[in-house]
């Protein structure tokens, strides 16, 4: 199916002179320098569009400068009408409508999600996200976060989140459109919202918001200009909203280096950074952990191939256990294959940079690290070829907990399908148990933690000392959805120095105390508070006030 999309601004869609060409995945499997060649020629118009070979799945419009201008400023006329409808219908109303929107067309989904190169099954599990994220449990979560109140007296008590006003925001290449579905909720607290459709994949992003969220806000009466989606290069238009001053904040994504720089320029033009950066996921397996499926989470290590930033990113192991998790691990590998990404078992996604790979599996070995499985690139039929553009899911192994971190892969963050299995020496479990709490805390990133064991008491322990990562898990799938519970956030190299556990809702507003009385003496509210004191000390209770409590009320009004 071949899809076409304009610039979406202020509810119009806006013509461009220039566009961004999609072709399909199946295409560049099958020759990426010819597809590579095809894309280029077509966005410097050297061939017609009337002309499109079938290898063409859909384009999108590049939005220009002005474009981008006008995006911001729709936003920021739209955004103090849209904070002024009822946070009922902006959370429950929109969340309801936007969860059954989403489930009636997650088939289109995937298949858009596969058309741009993902594996089916992760584009099923990226949909299975969605859900979560705007399901009935997720939605009473955020209500419950955006508005408490009491009363005291005669007064009602609130404390309640304020939207920021304009949020932008620029989603990653690798995972677009969850991404932006993500920001969406966004809009929930109040907020306008301009996303960035990424011109390695910018079809997701625009079929999802132009398509359905879209239609959701204006039926739940949100002014034009509400939401706006552009698709351009990154750097010119963080610049434009950087320059903006209708802009409050800007969600980024991208690696650490350049998200804390980033950050630093945020923070000069008085904007607040939100950033998803670099994970380096820890998973600990304590020696009473069940194995097999300990071996089973692990292997999520090498889904995308290992492009996906909330993956297992290293283990560490129980010396009494090691030898078993990792014959375990490396049997279960031999499932996880390359292929075309509409095959419904495929797992694996082309690696076509892949000399930093190589470099850190040379840094590994040179370090004292054993290549237990892998190593070598391969063709789309699993045959070793130097030429192939994808790469065997490769497991190292790294003997002792001290000098781990000198290797790069487990310093770092590696995006491609190298798992490193630290095994710490043999010690007391009181000891070694110290010893993976502060590895785990020593690491520099923070997205996702996990732990692989059955004592209860190692497991209260993990979870009263382990600090870092926007979500610990225990005895389960590393990269499951689950209601309630944030997709993403973390704290150091992941999150910045503001880091923590992500949901947009909360993040894209903030925290204001309100009080209402119906016409209170300003004098007693002033000195009342004493002289209650000392009533209180010569034994006349009778001006004190009631203690405050919580009103069970729905929080929405």
């Amino acid at each position: 199916m071949y899809r076409n999309y304009s610039s979406y601004v202020n509810g119009q869609h806006l013509p461009s002179e220039e566009w961004v060409y999609v072709l399909s995945a199946d295409s560049l499997l099958d020759d990426v320098f010819a597809s590579l060649a095809l894309k280029r020629k077509l966005e410097q118009g050297r061939i017609p569009p009337h002309d499109l070979p079938s290898t063409v799945v859909g384009r999108v419009a590049k939005a220009d400068r002005a474009t981008v201008q006008r995006a911001v400023e729709a936003a920021a006329a739209a955004a103090p009408a849209w904070s002024a409808v009822s946070p009922h219908i902006r959370m429950e109303t929109v969340g309801r409508m936007l969860h059954a929107r989403l489930a009636d067309h997650a088939e289109d989904i995937a298949a858009v999600l596969v058309e741009e190169g993902h594996p089916l099954a992760l584009a099923r599990w990226q949909v299975s996200g969605m859900l979560e994220c705007f399901g009935p449990e997720s939605v009473s979560f955020y209500r419950s976060q955006m508005l408490q109140e009491f009363h005291r007296g005669e007064r009602r008590l609130q404390v309640r989140r304020q939207p920021d006003g304009v949020v932008c925001l620029n989603p990653p290449q690798n995972a677009p459109l969850s991404s932006a579905l993500l920001g969406v909720t966004a809009l929930m607290a109040g907020n306008a919202l301009v996303v960035r459709a990424p011109r390695s994949a910018p079809l997701g992003v625009m079929y999802v918001m132009q398509e359905i969220v879209a239609p959701v806000l204006a039926e739940c009466g949100a002014p034009p200009g509400t939401l706006n989606v552009v698709c351009g290069d990154p750097a010119p238009m963080l610049s434009c909203w950087l320059a903006h001053p209708a802009v409050n904040d800007i969600i980024y994504f991208g690696s650490s280096d350049a998200g804390l720089k980033f950050e630093a320029r945020c923070i000069a033009a008085g904007k607040k950074p939100i950033l998803e950066l670099a994970g380096n996921d820890v998973v600990t397996v304590w020696k009473d952990a069940d194995i097999d499926l300990a071996a089973e989470a692990l292997t999520e290590s090498f889904y995308g191939s290992g492009q996906l930033c909330m993956i297992p990113n290293q283990v560490l192991v129980h010396p009494d256990v090691a030898d078993a998790l990792v014959a375990s691990l490396v049997r279960q590998i031999g499932h996880i294959r390359p292929g075309y990404p509409w095959e419904p078992d495929v797992l694996l996604t082309p690696v076509l940079r892949n000399e930093k790979f190589f470099s850190c599996l040379k840094d590994a070995r040179d370090k004292g690290a054993k290549v237990v499985c892998g190593g070598h690139p391969m063709q789309l039929d699993e045959v070793r070829d130097p030429g192939g553009i994808f790469l065997e899911p490769t497991v190292i192994l790294v003997r002792g907990v001290e000098g781990a971190r000198e290797l790069h892969a487990v310093r770092h963050e590696t995006f491609f399908p190298l798992l490193p299995v630290i095994v710490a020496d043999s010690a007391p479990d009181t000891e070694l148990m110290a010893t993976f709490i502060g590895f785990v805390n020593s690491n520099r990133y923070g997205l996702r933690n996990s732990l692989w064991a059955k004592d209860p008491a190692v497991i209260d322990e993990f979870i009263a000392r382990v600090h870092t990562g926007g979500l610990f898990k225990v005895n389960d799938s590393h990269i499951g959805f689950l209601p309630y519970m944030p997709t993403h956030g973390g704290t150091g190299l992941t999150g910045g120095v503001f880091g923590e556990a992500n949901y947009p809702i909360l993040r894209t507003s903030h925290l204001q105390g309100v009080s209402i009385s119906p016409g209170s003496r300003p004098r007693d509210a002033v000195f009342g508070a004493w002289q209650n004191l000392i009533d209180e000390r010569l034994g006349n209770g009778s001006r004190s006030q009631p203690d405050a409590h919580k009103e069970t009320t729905p929080c929405a009004r």
